[in-house]
């Protein structure tokens, strides 16, 4: 495989990937993707294969990136998929070093996660539903909310997940790590409600899938987003939602109550306690607006104040 076309190093690669590590579905859709645009790139470079790409090769790749004006992030996940790569052929004995390892993708503003406040997530979790599909839709806003799930976590569900009589339900999230969440009461009210429904849809009879459409297929990342996009329009909320809004609202509102980062960590599913730590910011940021409010000499005139 020394000479082979980048490709087939890549193919080569991703197939280890799902067979030695059970990378997810989506995950290989990723590093594809991103291992394809590195193949693009090195051949820009005149480099036709991984094996011939050096330290040098890498760092014209990422400043051609930075110069199109690819995000910080996406720079960082691609690097990723690259220094898996590398240290995949570094193990077949086809690469001497890891071209990719030490690069870091240009750093870029931080920002916070858009979440809902307590009212607005009341204004739409407590919405009436309309028809059917809104009702499965309540208990999936409602799963959401309780739970914190990732979307790809919810869509993966499976009925077997649910533990309707200890309110817990066990998802599978990144890197194949398995967790079992709490289920809250109004959640659990919802998906009972969903399940009598369900039951009565003879097509979803054959389907496995917690949350399925009329035609009994399991329902889809596309579907819940515009779905839960049509609801927020219809209870009044001023800002697009997205299912991370509901996720990012439980991390915000439990650490609010809480101040246990760790336990969010937890919850959340998250590797690193860095990634949890964003929502201390979001917090912070609440405190503020709060002590400027309140406090007599926060040094902050409000509009309309008298002296």
């Amino acid at each position: 495989m020394r000479g082979a076309a980048l490709a087939e190093q890549a193919e080569a690669y991703l197939g280890y990937l799902e067979a030695t590590r059970r990378a997810s579905a989506h995950t290989l859709a990723a590093y594809r993707r991103d291992l394809q645009l590195l193949e693009t790139l090195l051949a820009g470079h005149g480099v036709a294969n991984a094996t011939g790409a050096d330290a040098l090769a890498m760092r014209q790749v990422v400043s051609t990136l930075h110069r199109r004006g690819l995000a910080p992030r996406s720079i960082q996940r691609f690097l990723s998929a690259c220094r898996g790569l590398f240290g995949y052929l570094v193990g077949q004995g086809l690469l001497s070093a890891n071209p990719a390892l030490g690069l870091q993708a240009p750093r870029g503003k931080r920002s916070l996660p858009k979440v809902l406040d307590v009212d607005q997530t009341a204004r739409l979790l407590d919405s009436e539903p309309r028809n059917e599909e809104g009702l499965r839709d309540k208990a999936i806003m409602e799963l959401f909310y309780s739970s914190g799930l990732r979307l790809s976590e919810l869509c993966g569900l499976d009925i077997a997940a649910l533990d309707l009589n200890e309110a817990l339900v066990t998802v599978t999230g990144k890197g194949n790590r398995t967790r079992t969440l709490p289920v809250g009461k109004q959640a659990l009210a919802a998906l009972r409600d969903w399940l009598r429904l369900r039951a009565q849809w003879p097509r979803a009879a054959h389907c496995q899938a917690l949350f399925v459409s009329r035609r009994g297929t399991r329902l889809g990342v596309r579907a819940v987003q515009l779905r839960l996009a049509q609801h927020a329009r219809e209870s009044g909320l001023q800002q697009q939602l997205h299912p991370h809004m509901l996720r990012h609202s439980f991390a915000s509102h439990l650490l609010e109550s809480s101040s246990d980062l760790r336990a969010v960590q937890e919850l959340l599913g998250h590797a690193n306690l860095s990634t949890t730590q964003v929502y201390t910011h979001l917090d912070f940021q609440h405190l503020a607006k709060v002590y400027d409010a309140a406090h007599p000499r926060a040094g902050r005139r409000r509009e309309g104040a008298t002296d």
